[in-house]
């Protein structure tokens, strides 16, 4: 590199005249705002300069994209510049935001009755001891919204899952208040606040109680009913009333064709009944616990 020395200003009074002592050549310097940036030692503005001339994003939209939550990596993606460059006007703007993130932790949570005694750091790290969380794991940020307010982020992971709690900031006295924005940040405000889960079912299936076991009957010809468990369950037969003077029916000896032996069931009568209509049994069916045969 050859080091030149200024002779003057060029008759367009827009360059500057430099000389190499050594050749005796002279080279023509553009006197624009970049030589006047460095002459003054500015490097801010010599940064400001070169992020102009690569890209249509001036440092100010840079600082606004950062102060609205983007990264320094995507702001230099978008603006096609290296991310050293975008580094020295986010800085600041970085400051701010964590900054902010450490004044609303000192903020109190509004409830229903108004805003909590205790502060938003100190609920959250409650919480966290009730979940079971590791509060040391977790990362606090800010940004500002569309809106022109603050949003402060708490990032932790639990297992496999991402989680992000957003609150909505308005600094003010007593260190301002904040209010939730998703259910993540509602729960770490009320931990104690239980959600029952819903139970998932087949529609139309209806499932038995769990301490009630349901048997299995198997009706015989006794007039009872078997458990599936060998239990016995008597099934009701219906008496006459005292009162009633229906006489039971007899059985003629020619109907029957032959005597009865000892002890044998009289044969009942087959009942006779209109169409398309249940069968009544006899009397002395129902007493003896006989079943009609049906012809």
């Amino acid at each position: 590199m050859r080091t030149l020395r200024v002779v003057g200003l060029h008759e367009d009074g827009e360059s500057i005249v430099c000389e190499d002592p050594a050749r005796r050549e002279r080279f023509l310097l553009p006197a624009d705002e970049r030589l006047r940036a460095a002459a003054r030692g500015d490097v801010t503005r010599l940064g400001q300069i070169e992020i102009e001339l690569e890209s249509q994003m001036r440092p100010r939209e840079i600082q606004s994209r950062i102060r609205a939550g983007e990264s320094v990596e995507q702001v230099a993606t978008t603006a096609g510049v290296p991310v050293q460059r975008v580094e020295r006007f986010a800085y600041p703007v970085l400051l701010e935001r964590s900054r902010t993130a450490e004044l609303a932790q000192r903020a109190h949570p509004v409830r229903e009755d108004g805003p909590d005694v205790q502060t938003l750091g100190e609920v959250v790290a409650h919480s966290f001891g009730v979940l079971g969380q590791d509060y040391g794991q977790a990362d606090w940020d800010s940004w500002r919204g569309d809106d022109g307010k603050w949003v402060v982020c708490l990032h932790w992971k639990a297992g496999r899952s991402d989680n992000r709690a957003h609150w909505s900031f308005a600094p003010g006295a007593h260190g301002g208040t904040v209010s939730a924005l998703d259910e993540l940040a509602e729960d770490l405000l009320n931990p104690h606040a239980n959600r029952a889960p819903r139970t998932l079912r087949s529609i139309g299936q209806a499932e038995p109680h769990p301490d009630t076991e349901q048997p299995t009957l198997d009706y015989g010809t006794t007039g009872g009913a078997v458990a599936s468990g060998g239990t016995v369950i008597e099934a009701p037969i219906p008496e006459p009333e005292e009162d009633d003077t229906t006489e039971l029916p007899q059985v003629p000896a020619e109907d029957t064709g032959a005597a009865r032996q000892p002890g044998q069931a009289p044969q009942a009568r087959p009942a006779k009944g209109k169409k398309n209509h249940p069968v009544v049994p006899a009397w002395e069916d129902v007493l003896l616990g006989v079943r009609s045969q049906r012809g």
